[in-house]
């Protein structure tokens, strides 16, 4: 009998993922809440939860496994769901130590040295000031934020009270509900301090920028694929995800060798995750950006491309209890797979996107090529929800190749037929 898989948050890109899983047959998916309802406006942690809990109880059948690919509160909404219903995933307490950012930090201290001076300002304070130890230039960020929004790299003190004064008019919109999940858990005295409303001070680090996937089944951390993050030139806001990795051997070796210390650290179990990093090639440096715990679905077409199965896959066998079936890269259409941002560096309004039309037709035309527009005419792109603090995303483009210099050659075709107005 096919099992019964409930995704919270499920869309039909990420559908059209699962269906690409190896003998499909075997899982009938569901999903639980749209995407707007779980993201859309003031997000009350626990209405959300509740109304879960009612969409499930109505189902006919045997409820199996529980997942979702978002962040928050998706994230945190699936270990509480599972307990209730008595299905496998990740504990709270160890998907919130990767979702606060200051408590993850403090646990990857514990097991590397490879992290960048940090630590918390108070923004209550009329006269915040960056913690001691941590040095211009800095990232300023909130305990819980996502997709960088209210994230901002400063060089002074002016562009501190800036920083400051924006994440304090701004912090409340994930820091509140995300205080409703940390109620749940029994916190360590210096975590409950700091509550779901602080927020964090990091020194910059520079360098090439990855992600380590994998995944962690029965006490073991397994890591299946490492993508490139490619920032646009001179700018701090990607560009594209690659994958393979072009990273040397032995620098992937120490990141994994990292990894691994810090998910076992935290306890993270039962689920996919992935480690962000920079390489800083000049001083041979890696420095560990950030721990989430989940994978990312933006790179299951990448996966999908070149090893011929989606990172879903180990999302959902690790919730229905089944071993991964983790496989070796390669094995899919492509030698190398990227995902490429559409972006816009000023403010304005857009007159013109593609048609649906012609869409198709580049599709056609370049196999392997998925394209989506995410602005309609008469958009203001200020007006956009969840940008981050320095550019505006207007789509994206999946697309499998051949090799880099093949992959970059399509891209500029695909944006040579892909027509977009915006007025400054």
């Amino acid at each position: 009998m096919p099992r019964n898989v409930f995704v919270l948050g499920l869309d039909e890109p990420n559908l059209r993922m699962l269906h690409r899983l190896p003998h499909p047959a075997d899982y009938r998916f569901h999903g639980v809440l749209s995407h707007r309802e779980l993201r859309q406006g003031v997000i009350d942690f626990d209405r959300v939860l509740a109304l879960a809990e009612k969409r499930l109880d109505a189902f006919d059948g045997p409820i199996d496994a529980i997942i979702g690919f978002w962040d928050f509160p998706v994230t945190t909404m699936v270990p509480v769901l599972c307990a209730r219903y008595g299905l496998r995933s990740a504990s709270l307490e160890s998907v919130v130590k990767c979702e606060h950012k200051y408590w993850s930090r403090i646990e990857q201290r514990a097991v590397t040295d490879e992290l960048p001076a940090f630590g918390l300002v108070d923004i209550r304070s009329d006269r915040a000031r960056p913690p001691p130890g941590v040095r211009y230039p800095m990232w300023l960020k909130p305990v819980k934020s996502a997709a960088a929004v209210l994230a901002y790299q400063v060089v002074d003190d002016a562009g501190f009270d800036r920083a400051v004064s924006a994440i304090r008019a701004g912090i409340g919109h994930l820091g509140r509900p995300f205080e409703s999940v940390l109620a749940r858990l029994d916190l360590p005295p210096e975590i409950a301090r700091a509550g779901g409303m602080a927020c964090l001070a990091e020194e910059s680090i520079e360098g090439a920028q990855v992600t380590v996937e994998g995944c962690r089944f029965d006490g073991e951390v397994h890591v299946y694929g490492v993508v490139d993050s490619i920032d646009y030139p001179g700018r701090p806001t990607f560009q594209r995800y690659r994958y393979p990795s072009c990273l040397p051997g032995d620098v992937i070796e120490r990141m994994v060798g990292v990894t691994t210390r810090v998910i076992d650290r935290i306890g993270l179990d039962s689920t996919t995750f992935n480690v962000e990093f920079f390489w800083n090639r000049e001083t041979d440096a890696i420095n560990l950006l950030e721990v989430n715990p989940r994978h990312s679905q933006s790179h299951a077409p990448l996966f999908w491309h070149v090893d011929g199965v989606p990172n879903h896959q180990y999302m959902v066998r690790l919730a229905l209890g089944l071993d991964p079936e983790l496989r070796e890269p390669g094995g899919g259409q492509y030698g190398v797979a990227a995902k490429w941002f559409l972006k816009r560096f000023a403010d304005g309004v857009v007159r013109r996107v593609p048609g649906a039309e012609e869409i198709a037709e580049v599709e056609r035309e370049m196999p392997g090529t998925t394209v989506s527009v995410s602005v309609r005419p008469g958009d203001r792109l200020s007006d956009l929800p969840l940008q981050d603090s320095y550019s505006y995303q207007i789509g994206h483009i999946f697309m499998g190749a051949a090799d880099e210099a093949d992959l970059v050659a399509r891209y500029e075709r695909c944006l040579a037929r892909l027509r977009i107005d915006i007025d400054e």
